[in-house]
């Protein structure tokens, strides 16, 4: 009897734990995105993401990606980076610009993990505005628009719109954007 209640046990707490695991799978690209998976290991995999993961393998970030971080990766869509002037892109690729490219990429990264409660907490307690370094070394400034619409602006003056939030990952949080970021 006492092994039929502990088996019951464990079987309730694995379940548990997996029920946990998947409330925090989220769908990008069309693809599963893993909390237990880095974020590199979880970006190759979304469809979506295919000009961003070009991008950090001819910057070289992937290793630093694949860091024990935290990180927060603000992941422009591949319809971002068409958006973008004829050319940039190809541009940007290119060897010689791989600083530039660097620069662009580490712009869109922040050393910690923020999640929307915690962007919207730095919002508030910025009242109304909370501007966050990124690893480049330049700022972003985050606004509220609407009740759970974070908007994103750049050094530029462009403006970005988180997509898809919270895709936690085991080295930080991925949030989706609908725009490339300048610095």
């Amino acid at each position: 009897m006492i092994h039929k209640i502990l088996f019951r046990s464990l079987a309730i707490a694995a379940a548990t734990f997996t029920l946990q695991a998947n409330a925090q799978t989220v769908q990008v690209g069309g693809e599963a995105m893993y909390p237990a998976k880095n974020i590199i290991e979880n970006a190759v995999k979304s469809k979506s993401h295919t000009t961003l993961v070009a991008a950090v393998v001819a910057a070289d970030l992937v290793a630093t990606l694949q860091s024990a971080g935290p990180f927060t990766v603000f992941a422009p869509v591949n319809n971002a980076f068409e958006d973008l002037p004829e050319g940039t892109v190809e541009t940007l690729l290119q060897p010689d610009n791989k600083d530039k490219l660097s620069a662009v990429l580490t712009y869109h990264v922040i050393a910690g993990k923020y999640d929307f409660d915690a962007l919207s907490n730095a919002i508030k307690a910025g009242k109304g505005t909370a501007k966050i370094k990124t690893v480049q070394g330049g700022a972003l400034s985050f606004m509220m628009n609407g009740p759970r619409n974070i908007t994103i602006t750049d050094a530029k003056g462009n403006t970005a719109n988180i997509s898809t939030y919270d895709v936690y990952q085991s080295n930080g949080v991925i949030q989706v954007i609908d725009s490339v970021l300048l610095p």
